[in-house]
């Protein structure tokens, strides 16, 4: 909880603080890879930062967390704090760590805003990130200690022994442990992060959802190859896992984390994805199969085509083996030679989706924004919709 003193004080400067991000962002990030290169070459998104979206997610993560302390000063924001600490806990970031992002973050705030920074302003943005900052090394210690290891010892060795070509840029690599050590568990829906040897020296780390768990060793994550758009460079892991990675291969691959993983309960399913976010409903649905659940369960995917649709054939084959599931597909341009189930983005208006569903989402922002407003205005609660978004992110309610 946020002291009434300092609360009074946030209230006050929020505007001011909100209104500089676009010039503290990148002076922050400035200084502390200056200080510190590693961190730029082995742990942060370089694409990410070349497009501006990882500055806009971190500092967006304080602001939002500041105003929630002040809108609900009685309730901590489990919910975004749970999925920032899964995504740092998979990248074995440490308590230390922080400590060098509030050295540099509020040396670049007191930059931009000169002597609007006074002290008791200064104090009261320290009491907002520390708080936010504990409540995530605490969840962070909790998730190491539940998977087993020491604090950000997360990472192990795993041998490529497949490959699968899915479609034309999206391929399917099947890990085995190379140190003999059993596999952890993990829950359906889950992901992990992959360290790629790039040759100019830099240790770039990628999340990839788990695919499929085919024998209990080995673990299958599946891959899109990003292609350079306007505003945003080519993917350099995805690219290089593609252009590179084959059968014998190694790769350091971390412990599963996530928190939007399948419940065990027995309520209604909707699986929602579209594009490469089919991948961990994929791995939902070989679960349900596998444990011969009796749950209904609605699969709803969007894809541009059926050539770019992963998983195309898997869906109706998982889906045939539930006794109460069906599916749903929509191509946004569908090829004459497989007429669609649907042709453009996707609809819920024409299925039956109870109230008491729990849904998962995973796919572009905007078609999970989507799926979300038309489950809401279904009487579907907004506490049993679950979402995964790939790289940065604060939020479909404050995702812009």
């Amino acid at each position: 909880m946020l002291s009434e003193k300092s609360a009074a004080v946030v209230r006050a400067t929020l505007p001011a603080v909100g209104g500089a991000i676009d010039e503290i962002t990148p002076l922050f990030y400035r200084r502390m890879f200056s200080a510190h290169p590693e961190l730029l070459t082995d742990l942060f998104n370089r694409g990410n930062q070349a497009n501006g979206t990882q500055a806009r997610a971190l500092a967006g993560s304080i602001a939002v967390f500041a105003g929630m302390l002040l809108e609900h000063p009685d309730r901590r924001p489990d919910a975004m704090l749970a999925r920032i600490a899964h995504k740092h806990a998979s990248l074995g970031i440490t308590a230390d760590q922080y400590t060098i992002v509030h050295e540099h973050l509020f040396a670049a705030i007191a930059d931009v805003l000169g002597d609007a920074v006074t002290p008791e302003v200064a104090a009261a943005w320290d009491e907002v990130y520390w708080l936010m900052a504990g409540a995530l090394i605490a969840t962070e210690a909790r998730l190491y200690t539940q998977a087993g290891v020491a604090n950000g010892d997360v990472w192990r060795p795993w041998t490529v022994v497949g490959r699968i070509e899915e479609t034309h840029d999206v391929a399917t690599f099947m890990l085995r442990p190379a140190d003999r050590v059993p596999s952890p568990p993990f829950r359906p829906g889950q992901y992990v992060s992959v360290r790629a040897e790039l040759p100019d020296g830099a240790r770039q780390i990628r999340q990839y959802s788990l695919s499929c768990a085919p024998n209990g060793t080995d673990r299958w994550i599946t891959v899109k190859r990003i292609a350079e758009a306007p505003g945003s460079p080519e993917g350099e892991v995805s690219n290089w896992l593609h252009a590179n990675v084959r059968q014998g291969d190694v790769l350091g691959v971390s412990m599963p984390f996530g928190d939007i993983a399948l419940d065990e309960g027995d309520s209604p399913l909707l699986l929602a994805s579209a594009g490469i976010g089919g991948t961990p409903m994929i791995s939902m649905l070989a679960h349900l199969a596998a444990t011969g659940s009796t749950r209904r369960v609605i699969a709803v995917h969007a894809d541009r085509s059926e050539r770019t649709h992963a998983f195309r054939s898997d869906l109706g084959l998982l889906v045939g083996k539930l006794p109460c599931a069906e599916a749903h597909v929509w191509y946004e341009r569908p090829e004459a030679a497989w007429p669609a189930d649907r042709t453009g983005l996707a609809d819920l208006s024409g299925i039956a989706v109870p109230e008491d569903c729990r849904a998962y989402l995973c796919g572009p922002v905007p078609f999970m924004r989507s799926i979300r407003t038309q489950l809401l205005d279904r009487g579907v609660p907004a506490n049993r919709i679950h979402y995964e978004a790939f790289g940065p992110d604060l939020g479909l309610e404050t995702a812009a």
